[in-house]
């Protein structure tokens, strides 16, 4: 079967990475693509684990490289997916899962068409909101920018494949799978159904004209029989 990109993308806040992080829970068949920020490292995060860490200077040098798969900005930072994460996943026999913006989704629609796009939705406004505001220690007018390119993102969502409601995080990551299960059977996924279906219709066709060398031949006599009887 062939590897292929699952995308998650929703407004910030919205739980893409939590999904994408316990989807992989237990599961071979899955890689997570880590991305690359020039955001600086939270104290809880972990180089090479959350994100790969870099500079502005080397995002814009490794992206002039063609090194990225896709990149945007947010909040006046710069984040993509690395083409060497997803070339490591794939050489694995392992469904790249990546989570990223709006406009890295696109990026990938366009240049990979077989990628498996899914937007997570909020369960209400007051929770995205919530959400975007965090501690609370921001400028209002950083919080009210936050919010607004959250309701632009949030009409993207029927360039996507499916959309799901991140109400329960366990029901919404038992909805991806599904998902990701019923996917992995398309047709167009599947690299060795050409060959398959070759072989098998060659073998029908054997099948077809052995039968026919071996119609029995008192079938062909017996309508002789029966009017030499009956004259």
């Amino acid at each position: 079967m062939k590897p292929f990109l699952l995308v998650l993308s929703a407004p910030s806040g919205g739980g893409k990475t939590t999904i994408a992080k316990m989807l992989l829970q237990g599961r071979e068949d899955l890689g997570y693509s880590v991305s690359a920020t020039t955001r600086p490292k939270r104290p809880d995060e972990r180089n090479g684990v959350d994100y790969h860490f870099i500079s502005h200077n080397e995002f814009l040098q490794r992206r002039e490289k063609g090194e990225f798969l896709e990149w945007a900005t947010y909040g006046g930072e710069l984040y993509g997916t690395l083409k060497s994460e997803i070339e490591q996943i794939f050489s694995q026999g392992r469904h790249a899962v990546l989570d990223v913006e709006i406009d890295g989704a696109r990026q990938i629609r366009r240049n990979f068409p077989n990628s498996l796009l899914l937007f997570v939705l909020p369960p209400s406004a007051e929770a995205l909101v919530q959400r975007l505001m965090g501690r609370q220690t921001e400028d209002p007018a950083l919080v009210r920018d936050r919010i607004l390119r959250a309701a632009d993102e949030l009409g993207a969502v029927d360039e996507y494949d499916y959309a799901i409601l991140n109400e329960d995080l366990v029901v919404a990551v038992a909805q991806v799978a599904a998902i990701l299960e019923a996917e992995s059977w398309r047709v167009a996924r599947q690299d060795t159904m050409p060959e398959f279906i070759g072989q098998l219709k060659h073998d029908v066709v054997k099948a077809a004209e052995k039968i026919g060398r071996q119609s029995p031949v008192h079938s062909r006599q017996s309508p002789d029989k029966h009017r030499n009887a009956g004259s």
